[in-house]
């Protein structure tokens, strides 16, 4: 398991009975975690105290009953700093458990001595894109929301990074990636974070079990000749870390060598010592 264990100002306090206890900077929010089946004594008074609570409806969706929560607030990972924004369906506008792959992707970039250009799909509110921008690559940053793509572009402002070489693109992941490729683009690393679920502008269905294979076979022509390292992620429980190793071993290792290795992701319970699992990711590195 890659565990996100860096954190500052993030804490995953406790998890229990389905539910999170975090701290997000100085704000404590309790939001649901199917994973967290078990149950705690949560003895924690922070459990009783929360600055906000997300509550499921019974006919789908919820909402945050809060008390004393800012509209938004920053909270910082390294050097990087992001703005936190509770949102209707329990997101705050970034994974915390994703923070290792940042590490993983600024630590390639630095190591690398020539220039490296990133292409982030699914990017959400930036995270991944502003690690990789701060180690010194230049990113196309894509996704299909324009209010995630603003957000993130917040993120890059408040992180010092508003004038680095960073291209904004609001579009479809998979068409987007087909221009690119018609264009002669190419890019010497991908991360991907696709949904495990979702609809196109035009209605089309995602489902990541059936689209997943042809969207990576696609992505691999979008990289350049000399390649560097690409990310998949996946929150969808019946995708293991082997599946995403062997999608990337018959896609990417076969093309180019390398080798991939998938592990589940992981953020560290401070109560009880437990490590949540949050997914699964898989790197392939050239080398």
């Amino acid at each position: 398991m890659w565990i996100s264990d860096k954190w500052k100002d993030y804490e995953l306090i406790d998890c229990s009975n389905g539910q999170r206890l975090e701290r997000w900077g100085s704000q404590i929010l309790v939001r649901p975690d199917p994973q967290a089946i078990w149950e705690t004594p949560q003895t924690n008074p922070a459990w009783m105290r929360p600055s906000a609570k997300y509550s499921r409806s019974s006919e789908g969706g919820g909402h945050w009953e809060k008390s004393n929560l800012p509209e938004s607030w920053n909270v910082r990972y390294s050097d990087l700093t992001f703005n936190i924004k509770p949102m209707n369906f329990k997101h705050t506008g970034i994974f915390p458990e994703q923070a290792t792959n940042w590490d993983f992707a600024m630590n390639t970039i630095k190591k690398t001595e020539r220039p490296i250009s990133v292409l982030n799909l699914f990017a959400y509110t930036g995270a991944a894109t502003l690690a990789c921008a701060k180690a010194g690559a230049s990113v196309c940053h894509v996704d299909a929301a324009k209010g995630m793509v603003s957000w993130a572009k917040e993120n890059a402002v408040t992180s010092g990074l508003a004038g680095t070489p960073i291209r904004w693109i609001v579009d479809d992941c998979a068409k987007f990636v087909e221009r690119e490729i018609r264009r002669g683009k190419r890019y010497d690393a991908i991360i991907m974070d696709p949904p495990s679920y979702g609809r196109g502008p035009s209605g089309e269905i995602w489902k990541l079990e059936e689209n997943l294979w042809d969207f990576v076979c696609l992505c691999a022509g979008a990289l350049s000749d000399e390649p560097l390292f690409v990310i998949i992620n996946s929150y969808t429980t019946g995708l293991s870390p082997s599946v995403l190793t062997y999608i990337s071993e018959s896609i990417f290792t076969k093309k180019f060598g390398g080798h991939s290795e998938s592990r589940e992701l992981g953020l560290p319970v401070s109560e009880t010592g437990l490590v949540l699992p949050c997914g699964a990711s898989c790197r392939w590195l050239a080398k």
